[in-house]
């Protein structure tokens, strides 16, 4: 990561294409030391290719990636199925509660 970090730093300054030696002064700038082995895989993928429309791949392909929601779908469901699921889903919290309170002190105070 602190690699393609750099890598990406240079890019914004104007270096189009840096080189290992451009990375390694960037992350030796503020006291950090190049993997020689993952920066030079880092190079080799990236050789020829424009970063900009690397970021827009990946950014497509995140875009196409399922994340949350799913919970609050599910909550939505079971208020939509009647009144019993809604009345099972507040039992749980009830419980689960319960058991944190049980648990919270652990057999001593705070001031003990």
């Amino acid at each position: 990561m602190k690699h393609l970090a750099a890598y990406l730093l240079l890019g914004l300054g104007g270096n189009a294409s840096p080189s290992a030696d451009d990375i390694k002064g960037v992350l030796s700038s503020v006291g950090i030391e190049a993997d020689d082995e993952r920066l030079q895989k880092l190079l080799s993928e990236l050789e020829g290719k424009d970063i900009n429309e690397l970021i827009a791949e990946g950014t497509q392909k995140l875009a196409s990636v399922p994340s949350g929601g799913a919970g609050a779908a599910a909550g939505g469901a079971a208020a939509a199925a009647g009144g019993a699921a809604a009345e099972a889903a507040k039992e749980e919290e009830k419980k689960e509660e319960e058991k944190e309170e049980s648990d919270e002190d652990m057999g001593f105070g705070l001031f003990d």
